[in-house]
């Protein structure tokens, strides 16, 4: 049809095999089940088959030890994989494209790619909560303040801390599990956009890849992208909340906290200041946040009002999703070595820990079971807190008949609830820092992580 050679400039432009080489060994997984599919129906013979999954496994291989020379030439990974089993077959290996257009195939790779991409992430996912789950046990006795609007606000078991940030990552795993299920429908076969007239068998090509079904319409099977907009969406909140987690303990690391101390091999030092300690993985995993939520913005702007079915467009739509789950693979291995390296400096922590008046909610609530209306309890636990304040002194070391000037029925059952440990031990309620509840909770989560 076209009467002249293609431009360099329109190569250089327009190929893929510089990115899409990383799913070459999908793309032969999915050739190979096409293949099978072919003899089944009897467009290849079995003869003819079994010699093209041969070249196929031998191409693998060559790919697996780094031998195989792509070529920006042949534009991208189908027609490179394609183009050296017409090589070594010849007029057989221009049988391999029989029913299918690359408009399915890259579909198919791609769908291939994220599932074993979703699966290596979940796998890190768990690492990191079991590292979150064995320092349950090593900072058990650890109470810790926790905060909201960065002000001190109740205490709460270090272990509590860890089953909060297991709990994010849990959801995270979910959400990529769940975006596998719905990315595991088999798009080869719809061919370009029509599907196809020959007697194919879609349901066997399914079958063989392990997905659970083959699409049903093949205008949308050629223009999906959904599924890497769920994955991308997917990493881009736990992303957020390794970004969240990370900054946080860069508070907890300065002098002005002192509550934990790094593992000074993840750290780094300053080329002038000889004293620094820098949290630079800390740093970068919130810094490396920013590119996994810039690769999810990039996909949504990039199918942004595409008609259908494929446009090429979409070749656009591998760079970020693998670069979102690279971030994220390496953020959640140095992650996993923080967690498991880093000390509590629980001196320093128990020191300040009657700062604040972490024990203030809890004096609140006794006096509701004592029958006082919420909203003058917490008036009056406001008064004491500025009683206490102005003397200097934590609400433990009030006179009872100071407490009797706020409130005349106070009597000595006040001292029960101050204090934080006994702040602490007075919560009962189902998911709070209680540490019965606690205990309860670290026992699930050693059971759900096989670590019992």
């Amino acid at each position: 049809m076209f009467s002249r050679e293609p431009d360099e400039l329109l190569v250089r432009f327009t190929e893929s095999v510089s990115f899409d080489q990383r799913l070459a060994l999908d793309d032969i997984r999915q050739s190979q089940a096409h293949v099978q599919m072919l003899a089944s129906v009897g467009l290849l013979t079995n003869d003819e088959a079994a010699r093209l999954t041969h070249a196929l496994e031998q191409i693998a291989e060559e790919i697996r030890q780094g031998q195989f020379q792509f070529r920006t030439e042949l534009e991208d990974v189908h027609m490179n994989i394609e183009q050296a089993l017409i090589d070594r077959l010849g007029d057989l290996g221009r049988k391999l494209h029989t029913a299918r257009s690359r408009n399915d195939q890259v579909a198919t790779d791609l769908r291939l790619w994220c599932r074993r991409a979703i699966d290596h992430t979940c796998q890190l996912i768990g690492q990191l909560q079991r590292a979150f789950v064995r320092r349950c046990d090593q900072d058990w006795e650890v109470i810790l303040p926790a905060y909201t609007h960065l002000q001190r606000a109740q205490p709460v078991l270090a272990a509590h801390y860890w089953l909060a940030y297991c709990e994010r990552l849990e959801r995270d795993r979910q959400r990529l599990q769940d975006a596998k299920r719905r990315l595991n429908q088999c798009p080869l076969g719809t061919a370009a956009l029509a599907g196809t007239t020959l007697p194919i068998d879609r349901h066997l090509v399914a079958q063989l890849l392990e997905f659970q079904e083959p699409t049903a319409n093949s205008l949308d099977s050629s223009a999906d992208r959904d599924f890497v907009l769920e994955c991308a969406f997917a990493l881009a909140v736990l992303a957020l909340h390794l970004s969240g987690w990370a900054e946080e303990w860069i508070i907890w690391a300065t002098g002005e906290f002192g509550f934990l101390q790094l593992p000074q091999e993840l750290c780094t030092g300053s080329s002038i200041m000889p004293q620094k300690i820098n949290p630079d993985p800390l740093e970068l995993i919130r810094g490396k946040a920013a590119r996994v939520v810039g690769n999810l913005t990039t996909l949504l702007v990039l199918v942004k009002g595409l008609p259908l079915a494929y446009n090429r467009d979409l070749q656009e739509d591998k760079p970020p999703v693998f670069d979102a789950f690279d971030t994220i693979n390496d953020c959640l291995q140095i992650a996993t070595a923080v967690v498991s390296g880093a000390q509590l400096d629980r001196q320093r922590i128990a020191e300040g820990l009657e700062c604040g008046y972490l024990d203030a909610t809890a004096l609140m609530e006794y006096m509701i079971r004592q029958g006082v209306p919420q909203r003058q309890a917490h008036h009056w636990v406001g008064q004491l807190v500025r009683l206490a304040s102005q003397q200097g002194v934590p609400l433990a070391q009030l006179e009872l008949e100071q407490f009797r000037q706020v409130w005349p029925q106070a009597d000595s059952g006040v001292y029960r609830v101050l204090g934080v440990r006994q702040a602490l031990e007075a919560l009962k309620s189902y998911g709070s820092s209680g540490p019965e509840q606690v205990r309860q909770q670290v026992q699930k989560w050693k059971a759900r992580l096989g670590m019992e």
